[in-house]
């Protein structure tokens, strides 16, 4: 099964149905497939053949799903660009995959123009507007020059790339993740099943669909004929609340500082939030203290404690109903997939220590776009079977039940008096705090300690935290080593588009200073 299918099937099954809503516009899974098959057409009129990428850097909308469905339909690799990225980031995503076509929004035009001079790239700029937005995007590609030779045009099979999603580079280059078709299908239905996703749900994403997790909203939507509801971005969390009575929404996929921000909104606790079923938290762990809070403000919605990586999409969920046994874990592999903790060497560590998360399954990537080295150091090699086993790069444990309790990046792991410290949890403990909206710690130089604990608090709004009493909190409830040293109030924590808080460049600032 092709990755395009989906759209195809839920056509099929349901052709009249709320498929996508974006900026007060909503149109059905025909709708969709009809215009993702012209599109498709004009894509290959204009060169696109089987296996070249085309780049698109635009904001969540039904252009962007049109974009991605036409272009595995035209054969292509689809390669989502961060609309907010710089230039300079733009190009290096242009260059590194070979894009053979550029969509992007045409305010994107002057931003790119001097990278476009230097790549051999052929643009496509749609005219965004509210009120003709799937038609801008035809009459685009319509305008578009056409292939200079025929495109070449293989027997798709579900091993062909689908996907090339760019990492976010916070610990270091970003890399393209490559994704199958197979691999494609197999996730979107994995994450159907678990969330026991319905064709009545109606899903508000406001993630960015240049991320997986947003752009998996679509695609997992699509197994079941399920209606999603896109914004552009969470800035706005009060327009959310809104949006949530006006759609009677069901699911809503969500990220830490997202979630924090919606409880310390005053508008929230009015809020007719009856309609939720579920919520899901992935890209990031969710403190214990907010979920504990989320469930107290819905007590009616499921909520999925999830964790995965782009490399491999989902690996991890926590059943909701035993959430509570367990705040904290993520729980259990996906179906379709098998995890555990090992040691450096790639050996099963027992419950109870700590060491590297390891995913097998088919929901793996294939691995970095030209990039063999990285891919080598990415994968451990079953010296047996010769499988390719996953390293996440992330350390957990297991306990004595099997369920996954999350420790940390590698990267972000320090020693304070010879002790290993583990970010999260100082930040959990913070994140239990009245006052405290969000928290990230890291480790600074210190002649004493050799490395202090320093944390960063952002506190909520009205409230105005005293440091020491914060410290005096955390001596309470931490070992010694882990109270922060330090302190500091901030307005706002440094954080991907995605919402990730990127602790790299907290410790970068504190080089600087």
């Amino acid at each position: 099964m092709l990755a395009h299918h989906l759209i195809r099937s839920a056509a099929r099954n349901s052709p009249g149905a709320a498929a996508i809503s974006a900026k007060g516009r909503t149109l059905s899974f025909q709708d969709i497939d009809a215009l993702s098959d012209e599109a498709a057409s004009l894509l290959r009129d204009a060169g696109v053949g089987t296996g070249d990428r085309v780049a698109a850097q635009l904001e969540n909308g039904v252009e962007y799903v049109v974009a991605l469905w036409a272009t595995w339909k035209s054969g292509g690799v689809f390669v989502p660009v961060n609309y907010a990225a710089k230039a300079a980031s733009t190009a290096q995503v242009l260059k590194d995959c070979g894009a053979a076509l550029f969509v992007a929004a045409r305010a994107q035009a002057a931003r790119n123009a001097d990278v476009l001079s230097r790549l051999n790239v052929q643009p496509v700029f749609v005219e965004v507007d509210p009120a003709a937005q799937p038609e801008a995007l035809i009459a685009a590609l319509r305008a578009a020059p056409k292939g200079m030779t025929a495109p070449v045009q293989r027997t798709p099979i579900d091993e062909d790339l689908a996907l090339l999603i760019y990492t976010s580079g916070s610990t270091g280059e970003p890399k393209g993740v490559m994704l199958t078709h197979r691999t494609v299908v197999n996730n979107a239905t994995v994450i159907a099943d678990y969330l026991e996703a319905r064709s009545n749900d109606v899903i508000l994403c406001v993630l960015p669909m240049t991320f997986g997790y947003g752009l998996f909203q679509a695609l997992s939507a699509a197994v079941v004929g399920a209606h999603v509801v896109l914004e552009q971005s969470f800035a706005f969390p009060a327009e959310l609340l809104k949006r949530i009575a006006e759609y009677n929404v069901t699911g809503m996929p969500g990220v830490p500082s997202l979630f924090a921000r919606l409880l310390d909104l005053k508008a929230t606790a009015e809020a007719n939030l009856s309609s939720l079923r579920y919520l899901t938290n992935a890209a990031a762990p969710l403190s214990p203290a907010h979920v504990q809070r989320l469930q107290a403000l819905i007590p009616n919605a499921r909520f999925y404690s999830m964790y995965g990586l782009t490399e491999c999409t989902r690996a991890a969920f926590m059943p909701p109903e035993r959430l509570a046994q367990k705040p904290g874990s993520v729980g259990r592999a996906i179906p379709n997939c098998e995890l555990f903790v090992a040691d450096e060497e790639g050996r099963r560590l027992p419950p109870g220590e700590i060491g590297e998360l390891i995913v097998r399954g088919a929901n793996l990537m294939r691995g970095y776009w030209g990039k063999p080295d990285a891919t080598a150091k990415a994968f451990h090699i079953d010296q047996q079977t010769q499988e390719r086993l996953l390293r996440t790069g992330d350390l957990f444990y297991e306990d004595a039940d099997g369920d996954l309790f999350f420790v940390g990046r590698a990267d972000d792991m320090f020693k304070c008096r010879g002790e290993r410290v583990a970010p999260r949890l100082v930040e959990d403990a913070l994140h239990a705090l009245p006052g405290v909206l969000q928290a990230a710690v890291i480790g600074v130089d210190d002649e004493a300690d050799g490395k202090a604990v320093k944390a960063f608090v952002v506190p909520s709004p009205g409230a105005e935290p005293d440091v020491n009493a914060l410290r005096k909190a955390c001596q309470r409830v931490l070992e010694p080593w882990l109270v922060p040293k330090f302190i500091e109030i901030c307005a706002e924590l440094p954080q991907t588009d995605s919402g990730k808080v990127t602790r790299a460049k907290l410790r970068e600032a504190e080089r600087v200073h």
